[in-house]
């Protein structure tokens, strides 16, 4: 066996030690939030709340808007001719009738196709843009944009930013994002902006995060982000608690309803159900 493949794999027992580590407690804490600790909560929908209607789309943002989410959360993407799209994957195939990846096609070529519905057959709508999204939230509910980020490129963190201008929303939206580069090329262009660091797990007792890969972690490197947010099944009590006495709040993705939720002291919670969450607050 090769040098290189014993690194290999010694890297990945290592992580996957750690990712036991940090999972493993989460396991055994009770489940539920009292209905006090829910008002409490920040409720985000998921991909406009994809529990309830079509991932990404301006009627599933009107039915998550519907369901009480305080925030509306969506992913976007740029086209090959610089426009920002809703969609979560790299390419149109999953969820409209047409093929191809998001940068190759120009807008007008995506939206020559329709989006589909869990069989597969294609609706009335087809792939809204985020300058669609906020129209129609138009400040009704909150809105998270969680921008998918292409190595060395920064087009789309400047476009993204001139839409919130164009529709006056700095005080209603926050960015979020995997990328390191890209939270810090908005935060470039506009420091007003609220940030949220989205990662999969943080290495307990070592200076690192697991974010798509392995990142360094320091407060003053994050200092412009306001909110982590978690894998919720890889995030611990002991971790909340030390982010909030550096300021920082703490969400965690992607849930369903509150009955299977570990209770954390979180927060927010991304939820495809924000119906579920809704219906068990007091207010």
């Amino acid at each position: 066996m090769s040098r290189k493949l014993n690194m290999l794999l010694g890297a990945g027992a290592i992580v996957a030690g750690y990712v036991a580590y940090n999972i493993i407690p989460n396991l055994f804490y009770r489940r539920g939030f009292t209905r006090h600790e829910m008002d409490l909560l920040t409720i985000a929908a998921h991909r406009g709340g994809a529990g309830l209607g079509l991932e990404n789309t301006l009627s599933g943002i009107e039915n998550g808007i519907a369901a009480g989410a305080d925030v509306i959360e969506i992913d976007v993407r740029l086209t090959n001719d610089e426009e920002v799209v809703v969609c979560h994957d790299r390419s149109i195939d999953r969820t409209t009738n047409g093929v191809g990846n998001i940068d190759e096609l120009t807008l007008a070529e995506i939206q020559s196709f329709k989006v589909t519905d869990a069989s597969g057959n294609p609706v009335s709508e087809c792939m809204p843009t985020l300058a669609d999204v906020l129209e129609t939230v138009a400040g009704r509910c909150k809105l998270l944009i969680e921008i998918k980020h292409e190595e060395g490129k920064y087009a789309i963190e400047r476009k993204v930013v001139e839409l919130v201008h164009k529709y006056n929303a700095c005080g209603s939206v926050a960015i979020q994002s995997f990328s390191d580069e890209s939270l810090a090329e908005i935060h470039r262009l506009d420091p007003s902006i609220r940030l949220e660091k989205l990662l999969v797990f943080r290495l307990k007792g070592l200076p690192a995060i697991f974010d798509g890969g392995l990142s360094v972690f320091d407060y003053g490197k994050y200092s412009h982000v306001s909110s982590f947010n978690f894998y919720y099944r890889s995030v611990t009590r002991s971790m909340i608690e030390t982010l909030h006495r550096h300021g920082k709040e703490v969400k965690i993705w992607t849930l369903a309803g509150p009955g299977d939720t570990p209770h954390l002291p979180v927060d927010g919670i991304i939820t495809d159900r924000p119906d579920l969450w809704r219906e068990n607050r007091r207010k």
